[in-house]
């Protein structure tokens, strides 16, 4: 029937963590709920929306009886941070403020960007709203992250590509992407491209294996990429 699911959704409780991390009260629920997704928009907005972008992929929040920590996943860490620290000061302040709790920021860098849906889901917008060849660019990209270590990867535009008169799709994908298996670690990410000739959603999946096997493969990437061949595995 065509029903689809989203992959984190999907896999959320079993192999994936929650992204807001705290308990409440029933008559306090809706109230931390909306102050979390307003923290998520001012930090989206302020950080990848206002040049230059942080690259911030993801928001982890955290809250104890005291403390409100917000975990920032960003390629840039240096651009969140500041100078000597001031931009992440600032922030804690404008979130204090914001909330009227204490705020701890910490950041996470992501040591592979093309490896994160959601960042290669952002750049492709950033591209397309230059205006730049679309076929090209999602076939490029899609490389790229194989080319990164993934075992399989998607990416899906559609809009007026091109500055057509009619909407229409392009989808582009290279290797495996077991969707319906649970304990495959599939990263799913969502942009939308604001064109001078309509909005265009960008789609990305990237799978990167099964849970616990992707340290031993990032290994061996890793050395590969350093000239080093991979040793032969003898039959089980």
């Amino acid at each position: 029937m065509g029903q689809k699911t989203h992959p984190f959704g999907f896999r959320l409780g079993i192999t994936e963590a929650h992204r807001s991390r705290w308990y409440a009260p029933k008559a306090l629920y809706g109230e931390l709920l909306v102050e979390d997704e307003r923290i998520r928009s001012y930090l989206d907005r302020r950080l990848n929306k206002m040049p230059p972008s942080a690259a911030v992929a993801d928001i982890h929040i955290e809250r104890t009886r005291e403390e409100l920590k917000i975990i920032v996943r960003t390629a840039r860490p240096g651009l969140v941070i500041g100078p000597k620290g001031a931009e992440v000061e600032r922030i804690t302040q404008e979130l204090t403020y914001m909330t009227g709790r204490k705020v701890a920021i910490s950041i996470v860098e992501i040591k592979q960007p093309d490896m994160d849906a959601q960042l290669v889901a952002d750049g492709i917008a950033e591209q397309l709203k230059k205006r730049g060849a679309y076929r090209r660019i999602v076939k490029m990209r899609v490389e790229g992250v194989m080319q990164a270590g993934a075992l399989g990867a998607r990416i899906q535009i559609s809009g007026r590509l091109g500055g057509a008169e009619m909407s229409r799709k392009l989808d582009v994908r290279l290797g495996a992407l077991p969707l319906s298996t649970l304990q495959a670690n599939i990263d799913y990410g969502f942009a939308e491209s604001m064109t001078s000739y309509g909005v265009i959603g960008v789609k990305a999946w990237i799978f990167k294996g099964l849970y616990g096997e992707e340290t031993q493969r990032e290994e061996e990437h890793k050395s590969r990429a350093a000239g080093a061949t991979p040793r032969a595995r003898g039959r089980r």
